[in-house]
Order: C-alpha cells, then structure tokens, then sequence
C-alpha cells in the first residue's frame, strides 16, 4: 500500500495532540497484533505533519474534512479554505447524512467537491461510499475511485440523498426494529444478535459505539426526515440521548458497558422500555422470530428497492458490496441481484405480518 504524506488540521494544540496521540494509540495496537511491523508504523507516523494552519494546504492534491455532522460547520471549512486560496483541486466531505449539493454551493468550485462516508471506525472498516454531487466532475468521481483501492479500501459510488444507501437502507430497517421492541411482550428476546439472519451485531447495538452528542446538537437542522401518512414516531427514537445515555462513549446506551467497552444487558432499559409502553397505551403480543426477521428485512429491502429506482444507486450489486462491507450481512445467505432481494426471493417466510402504521405502504411517497 502507497504511503501518503499527510497534513492534519485542528483548531486548537490541545485537540491536535489528542489526534496524534489516538493515531499513534492505533498504530501501537496494529503492532501488538501483528498487523505492521514497528519500522512500518513508525515510517507511517513520520509522514503525518500535525499542524493549526492552511499555510501549507496550496501543496495538497485533496482536502478531506471531517469535523462533526453540521451543515454550517462544514460549510465554514470550505469557506476557510476558500478564504485561505487552499481549496484543493479535489475536496472531500467526510459525512453519513449530509447533502453534498448544500455543502459544494459554500464553495466557487462545487465541481471539486465529493463526497466520502468513511465507516466507523475508518481504520478498521473497508467500506467507503463515494458520494457524487451533481456538480462533482468525473475527473474527481474517478481519483476518488482510485484513492480508495490506495487506501485498501472498498469503494462504491452512490448517488445525493438523504442517509446516501447504506445509512438510508438502515434507518427504515433499525426503526422497524424499535417498534418491534415496544411491541413485542418478551423484550429479553432483544438481544446483540440479530435473530436468524446471523448478523454480528443486534439492531440495537449497533447505536451504541455511534451515539453521541451531536445528534441532539443539530436534531432538525441538517438532517432531512421524511413522513408518510400514518407514520408514527418511536419512543426511543431520542429518549436515549435525553436522559444521557450516549452508549459505548458513557458505558449506557441500549447496553451497559465495562471499562473495556464489554456490553451487558441492562434492567434499567428493561422498565425504560415498559414506562414508555404504558404511557403510550400500546398492546403487546408474543412475536415469533420468523416475524421478527421478516417485519426488519421488509424494510431494508423495500428502501432498497427505492435507490434502485430513483437511481441513487447504479446497480443493484452496489447494494450486495455496501452491505456486505459495510454492515456485516452475512454474505453466505446468498447475495445477488442487490442486497437483500436475493435474501427475499430465497427466504421470506409467508407468515402474516402486521406492522400497522410502521411499515411503508406501495405509492407512499418517498423522496430524498
């Protein structure tokens, strides 16, 4: 893999050297488990050049930020750089829900600007979604093409919308399951497996490393909802963060967590889970695991076949890529013709499902 020279920007000394001191933390644990050698981590860290300026940034072939999920701090950035005469010949946005379009127009060059979803955490994970705005030229469509292979990445060009694919497939998936949580009479069933489908990760637990403040910091502004009717809310859509419970960051999320960010169940989102159900007055029901795994895999699928047609994504092996790489699905269930239609076609139970107002009707309407 080709080492690139890197200059790495913070706006203060003290967060600068809490970066560089998780990076070199990283590069340690790579050694320890046998990844690099030592001489490989430490020529790796010698081309990182920490600095608090844009005075160098004019010598740089792209620029990728990566400050929180809002709108108007990405778009002070370009405009920094703007103001600084560094915008690079090619400039990299670094969000999971952000419009690309919004933040390009901050710029006088929106053709340099693209988008890459880097997932969680960007140094472990292989997927990246590359995310063509409608000004993005092909010139920089195909160098973040290339950069990716460099990076020993896996990436995949996805169209502009709201939660670009793999996020945008999962909100209706994870929702679906919430609902399922609050109705379901035996909520101990919920555990960090998915049931049948042989995910790594439960539905729930796959917010807990990711929760974090800023989704309450910025909870309408940049992030673009969509409603159809009979849409109904779910309870723990923001409970979780009102009462402070951030996940793995303060060892309370859906789970408790040790000092070695070891989950466990825990009572107190147990009779959570039962406050929130009384006071809504909703009935619950024992669910079978084979409703349980139709009702969430409805939902990806359907979202799926939605970016298929509107053309957020090229193809629907695009999808298989994303979701294998990305999300953890487990490829030897039969991936083909678009994750996870082949799942469907080859799966699906012909049990009753009733997900009354949480499930898309067909013709509701539905765009980014």
């Amino acid at each position: 893999m080709l080492c690139i020279p890197v200059l790495l920007k913070e706006t203060d000394r003290a967060a600068l050297d809490r970066g560089m001191a998780t990076i070199q933390s990283n590069y340690a644990n790579s050694v320890k488990r046998g990844r690099f050698s030592p001489q490989v981590a430490e020529d790796r860290l010698k081309r990182i050049t920490p600095t608090l300026t844009y005075d160098d940034f004019s010598k740089v072939d792209l620029v990728i930020e990566a400050v929180f999920e809002g709108m108007a701090l990405k778009k002070a950035i370009f405009q920094e750089l703007i103001a600084s005469a560094n915008l690079a010949p090619s400039s990299r946005v670094n969000t999971s829900t952000l419009s690309i379009d919004d933040i390009a127009s901050a710029t006088s060059r929106p053709e340099s600007v693209i988008g890459t979803h880097f997932f969680s955490p960007a140094n472990v994970m292989r997927l990246l979604e590359i995310v063509r705005g409608k000004a993005s030229s092909k010139e920089v469509v195909a160098t973040c093409m290339q950069l990716s292979k460099t990076l020993g990445k896996v990436g995949v060009l996805v169209g502009n919308c709201r939660g670009f694919v793999g996020n945008r497939m999962f909100g209706p998936y994870r929702r679906e399951a919430q609902f399922l949580i609050e109705k379901v009479r035996a909520s101990k069933r919920w555990t960090r497996r998915f049931p049948i489908s042989a995910w790594r990760w439960g539905l729930s637990a796959t917010g807990d490393p990711r929760r974090t403040r800023c989704r309450l910091a910025y909870p309408q502004k940049n992030i673009v909802t969509w409603k159809c009717p009979g849409f109904a809310s779910r309870l723990s859509k923001t409970a979780f963060c009102e009462l402070g419970r951030y996940g793995q960051k303060t060892a309370a999320g859906w789970y408790k967590y040790d000092d070695q960010r070891r989950a466990a169940p825990d009572p107190a989102v147990g009779e959570l889970i039962r406050k929130w159900v009384e006071e809504a007055g909703i009935a619950q029901r024992q669910i079978s695991a084979a409703e349980i795994t139709d009702r969430c895999l409805y939902a990806l699928v359907n979202e799926g076949a939605r970016i298929l047609e509107e053309g957020y994504a090229l193809r629907a092996s695009d999808i298989d890529i994303i979701y294998i790489n990305g999300y953890g699905f487990p490829a030897y269930r039969g991936v083909r013709c678009g994750m996870p239609t082949p799942w469907a076609s080859n799966g699906f139970t012909t049990a009753s499902v009733n997900s009354n107002a949480s499930m898309v009707k067909p013709g509701s309407p539905h765009r980014c």
